[in-house]
């Protein structure tokens, strides 16, 4: 398959992540079907999508009048093998474990046609995890995008067995995508920006859970120093504290570090509260006005 025959993205998985990769290659021209079993999830990507799209136009990168066409390319489906049928190539955004993930591989190599390429947009796993799962390795690589409201920078990283054709196919569809890549020689956990954001992460955790001095204080320095809009705990809540916390707990189990399960705690007492980061309201911080936008809160000078 050439990247000129790319025409159906099938995104499994209705997450912030998933409903973003969806209206950023329906943006582009693709026919995109989001799969998830949840209904109710994919109810609610609907809508979230719709906001996206508004913001898009607020922004000056979608003109208003082509607002319904762009949602119009966009299907939304909990019928596997109905959104399987015509894909050409599969994003997956599901929870960061690589059971689950092999498993609905697996699922849909049995559901999508032969030529389908698989990528996973895992935030610090490695394709070759689950590889085998998948049923074409050849055709599996990851591709990993950040906030597309943000940025326009994706990671592709293929395994070991990944064939030439797949990587430089899913690289092309990023160009279409209007992405700047970051073409990794080989695998590497968290890639290149989520490998050094983790270990900010894990530092900033490891100072609370410790007792060391506050959440807020913590991103005080952080911002003040590097004249920065927002701390690692404020980053925390973007990202969303379930995705946080089940990357730490994942990590503390597979090694046995004390410490990451003492950071895993730390988090999970939030989201056991219902504080899940920025898109519940509540998490590190409260929101839509959180307190590390508040003038004098990092002791940065302006004009300096």
């Amino acid at each position: 398959m050439k990247i000129d025959d790319v025409k159906q993205i099938l995104v499994i998985g209705a997450g912030t992540m998933g409903h973003q990769i969806g209206f950023l290659c329906a943006l582009h021209g693709y026919d995109v079907v989001v799969y998830d079993v949840n209904d109710d999830f994919l109810a609610s990507a609907r809508k979230r999508v719709d906001r996206l799209a508004d913001r898009f136009i607020a922004r000056k990168r979608l003109a208003e009048e082509q607002k319904e066409s762009v949602l119009a390319r966009m299907a939304y489906t909990s019928d596997a093998e109905a959104a399987a049928a015509d894909a050409d190539i599969v994003t997956e955004s599901v929870p960061e474990d690589p059971a689950l993930k092999g498993k609905i591989f697996g699922q849909f190599n049995r559901l999508c046609p032969e030529r389908t390429i698989f990528t996973t947009n895992t935030s610090s796993l490695v394709p070759s995890m689950f590889a085998d799962a998948t049923g074409r390795p050849d055709r599996f690589l990851a591709f990993h995008f950040h906030d597309i409201q943000l940025t326009d920078v994706v990671d592709v990283m293929p395994h070991p067995g990944t064939s030439p054709q797949a990587v430089e196919l899913v690289r092309d569809f990023a160009e279409r995508l209007g992405q700047t890549v970051i073409l990794l020689e080989r695998e590497n956990f968290g890639y290149v920006f989520n490998a050094m954001l983790s270990d900010l992460f894990k530092s900033a955790l490891t100072l609370a859970a410790n007792g060391v001095t506050a959440v807020e204080d913590i991103d005080r320095a952080w911002m003040g120093v590097l004249q920065a809009p927002m701390g690692p705990f404020g980053m925390m809540d973007s990202v969303g504290l379930t995705t946080v916390w089940k990357i730490t707990d994942y990590w503390a189990k597979a090694t046995g570090d004390a410490q990451m399960t003492a950071n895993a705690a730390f988090l999970k007492v939030l989201i056991d509260d219902g504080r899940l980061g920025k898109k519940s309201g509540a998490g590190f911080y409260s929101y839509p006005k959180p307190l590390f936008q508040q003038p004098g809160f990092s002791g940065q000078k302006s004009g300096e």
